[in-house]
């Protein structure tokens, strides 16, 4: 028992300083990278925010094994037509091959090269800058990542953390000393249940919350749909939350929909018992920031049961503004997220390339992407800007251009 009591010691010894360092070292793998994703937008058209969202997410905000001895940023493989270093780190598999880079600025080159000349890629570049959901699923649908939360991760990313205004600095429309910048208290609001951002397919905005309400949850047990339920603390070690309440590991994991996780990477509810197959409430109304997983804990039913009932598959998300039905079947499957995102630039090619253009020319914004044989001097003549102002918007030391290259151009 002295033993047992013990363990729970340590690991709410440790949680508490897991706690405090989650959001700092987001903060600071922010504010050290900013710089480089900002860069590499400009120079191929990869939104800021993606980078960072990516990168955060791949490097466990800098931290991670891979990252330490390799400088890899975004967990690149090393792939049959790779000839540089590489390191051996265990992943899907053990031992699997990665790229090693010489810095972190070789890794984000490389990441950006990687998806600008991948022909899976390509129709990502049709897809608005801005539109950073568009861009997260459509990373998904591309096969950058195996996990069916991939894009839902990068969208939390960047709403969390406001990682969108570096889009925008990128692109002119902000500036730089008008950056809210990220200090070692950043995220404990969204970790809290508010997330920045516009409603979705809009962009997020610098200042605005989304619509998801702050939730005071009271300490210790209570309930939640007739089901026990606690609320814990980011960086919480699961074990030691097993312990207390006498449970095994998986299955506290289990009762959460939560897979081989240590400790909580976010304030959240943890269900003690299994959740029921249907809500007390007869619907629920899907709130920027919001996923799937949110509505299931906040609601105390099954994972799998709000999927059956809405006709949705594991990985799809319902758009803001959805009915998402808790006690009977759905009458038809809720618009959804990503097809909304996706739709609106993809699919719809032609009402986005209007409606792009329209913008562009009451901002006086261009996105020019440099063609075969095309310099500086004859892209000025194109847009009757001077050659120096072109490299000023973009950031270019020299006069040198590479074909598929992204350029921003303000328009007399």
């Amino acid at each position: 028992m002295k033993i047992k009591f013990a363990v729970i010691l340590f690991f709410a010894f440790l949680s508490t300083r897991l706690s405090a360092q989650a959001p700092y070292d987001i903060a600071t793998y922010v504010n050290t990278y900013k710089g480089l994703a900002i860069s590499e937008m400009q120079r191929t058209g990869i939104p800021a925010s993606i980078i960072l969202a990516q990168g955060i997410h791949e490097t466990q905000a800098g931290t991670s094994d891979l990252v330490k001895k390799s400088n890899n940023h975004f967990g690149i493989k090393c792939k049959d037509n790779w000839t540089g270093a590489v390191v051996y780190h265990d992943d899907d598999r053990s031992g699997e091959c990665f790229r090693s880079y010489n810095t972190p600025q070789d890794s984000y080159v490389d990441h950006s090269d990687f998806l600008r000349n991948g022909p899976r890629y390509q129709f990502l570049f049709k897809i608005k800058p801005e539109n950073y959901q568009g861009w997260a699923y459509g990373l998904k649908k591309a096969g950058y990542a195996t996990n069916t939360k991939y894009p839902q991760i990068l969208i939390r990313l960047i709403e969390d953390y406001n990682l969108q205004q570096y889009t925008e600095i990128a692109m002119g429309r902000l500036k730089p000393s008008e950056e809210v910048v990220l200090g070692k208290d950043a995220g404990n609001t969204a970790y809290g249940g508010v997330a920045q951002g516009q409603e979705e397919g809009t962009g997020g905005k610098t200042g605005q919350t989304a619509a998801v309400p702050l939730v005071n949850y009271p300490s210790g047990e209570f309930s939640i749909n007739n089901t026990r339920v606690i609320y814990a603390k980011a960086g919480s070690s699961l074990l030691a939350i097993a312990n207390q309440y006498e449970l095994q590991l998986p299955r506290l994991l289990e009762f959460n929909d939560l897979k081989e996780e240590d400790v909580l990477v976010k304030d959240q509810l943890l269900f003690l018992q299994r959740k029921r197959k249907t809500g007390m409430n007869e619907y629920h109304i899907v709130q920027n920031g919001e996923f799937v997983y949110d509505i299931s804990q906040s609601e105390g039913i099954r994972y799998e049961s709000l999927l059956t009932l809405n006709l949705i598959s594991a990985g799809e998300e319902p758009a803001v503004g959805e009915r998402i039905y808790l006690q009977s079947t759905a009458p038809a499957r809720p618009a959804l997220r990503g097809e909304k995102a996706i739709q609106a630039s993809a699919a719809s090619q032609s009402t986005a390339l209007q409606e792009e253009e329209g913008t562009r020319e009451k901002n006086n914004l261009v996105m020019h992407i440099v063609q075969s044989k095309e310099t500086l001097y004859s892209i000025s003549q194109k847009y009757r800007v001077e050659v120096g102002k072109i490299q000023q918007w973009n950031n270019l030391e020299s006069s040198n251009l590479s074909i598929g290259q992204a350029l921003i151009i303000h328009k007399n």
